[in-house]
C-alpha cells in the first residue's frame, strides 16, 4: 500500500495545508521575538535543536505537543494559550496526500485497526530512518518542503498506537521486507529495534509472513480494514498514488476473511519476536 506505506508519499503536500504551517510558526515567532529571545536562547528552553526550531518557524515541521507545553514554560501562560490556539487549527493530515485523507480520518477513530503489506513495512511501524530512506528514492522526486512535510506527517500518525491504547492494532508483515535490508544494515537494525519496542505495547500485535507458506491467503494484495465507532467495518487498497475505500459490507467482509486466515497462516506474535530477536542478533 503506496500511500500508507509511503503514508502519503505522492502528490505532495496541499497549498492550503502548508500555508496553516506557515502560519504556525509565524505566530511562534511572534511570540518568541516578543519575549525577546533569539532562537538560540529559545531552543534549549523547549529542549529542541536550534535549527529544529527554526524549522518549526519556517512551517517546515509540525509543531510536536511537548513543544507547545514547553513553550508555555519559556514564554508565559498567555503566549502558550496563543500556540494552543494556532495548533489546534493544524491536522495532523499536513504532508498526506488529498487521495489518503480520507482513510487518515477513519485511521484515527478506529476501535480496531487491521494492515497486511507485501511491499513495505505499514506507515504506522516505520521508524524515522526507514521513513526516510523511503522518501528518499521516491519517483518523482520530491521537493525538501514535501519531503519534510511528509515525513512529518508520518511521524505524526504513528501516535495513534500509544494515543488510543483501547484500540487494537494488527499487522501482518513478509518477511521478505525484513530480509531485504532496504537502505542497508543500520536502516534495517533501527526497522528491527522498532518492531520490537512497538510490538511490546498491550494494543498492537505483529506478525511476520514466513518467507515460505505454501497456504497464503494474500496472493490478491496488500489491504487495510478498519472497525469504526459504530461497530462497522471499512476496507482499504491502494496502489501507484491511486486509492479505493471499500465501505460495501460484503466486500469489507470479504477482506476481513481474507485477513483473518492469514493471521492464521502468519507467525504468532510470540514466535515473530522471536525471529526479530533472531534477525537482529544476526546483524
Amino acid at each position: 500500500m503506496a500511500a500508507d506505506n509511503g503514508g502519503g508519499t505522492g502528490g505532495g503536500c496541499e497549498p492550503e495545508l502548508s500555508d496553516s504551517l506557515r502560519t504556525f510558526g509565524a505566530v511562534l515567532k511572534a511570540l518568541r521575538e516578543e519575549a525577546r529571545l533569539t532562537q538560540e536562547q529559545f531552543a534549549p528552553l523547549v529542549q529542541y535543536s536550534v535549527a529544529y526550531v527554526a524549522k518549526i518557524e519556517q512551517g517546515k515541521r509540525f509543531p510536536p505537543r511537548n513543544l507547545l507545553d514547553r513553550s508555555e514554560d519559556a514564554l508565559g501562560a498567555v503566549a502558550g494559550r496563543v500556540l494552543a490556539a494556532a495548533a489546534r487549527s493544524l491536522t495532523r493530515k499536513v504532508g498526506l496526500a488529498s487521495w489518503f485523507r480520507q482513510w487518515a480520518g477513519i485511521e484515527e477513530e478506529a476501535v480496531s485497526l487491521y494492515a497486511y503489506e507485501s511491499s513495505v513495512v505499514p506507515g504506522l511501524l516505520q521508524p524515522e530512518p526507514y521513513i526516510h530512506a523511503l522518501f528518499e528514492r521516491r519517483l518523482p522526486p520530491l521537493t525538501e518542503e514535501q519531503f519534510e512535510q511528509q515525513v512529518t506527517a508520518r511521524l505524526e500518525r504513528q501516535r495513534l498506537l500509544r494515543a488510543r491504547p483501547n484500540s487494537t492494532f494488527s499487522f501482518i508483515i513478509e518477511q521478505a521486507l525484513l530480509d531485504r535490508r532496504l537502505a542497508g544494515t543500520e536502516v534495517t537494525i533501527a526497522l528491527l529495534d522498532h518492531l520490537l519496542d512497538v510490538g511490546r505495547l498491550r494494543n498492537v500485535e505483529i506478525q511476520v509472513m514466513p518467507l515460505v507458506q505454501e497456504d497464503h491467503a494474500g496472493f490478491e494484495g496488500p489491504l487495510y480494514l478498519a472497525e469504526t465507532m459504530e461497530n462497522r467495518w471499512v476496507g482499504y487498497v491502494e496502489a501507484h498514488d491511486c486509492s479505493m475505500l471499500v465501505t460495501d459490507p460484503k466486500a469489507a467482509s470479504a477482506m476481513l476473511q481474507r485477513y483473518g486466515k492469514m493471521r492464521s497462516q502468519a507467525l504468532s506474535h510470540r514466535a515473530t519476536t522471536s525471529l526479530l530477536e533472531q534477525m537482529r542478533g544476526a546483524l
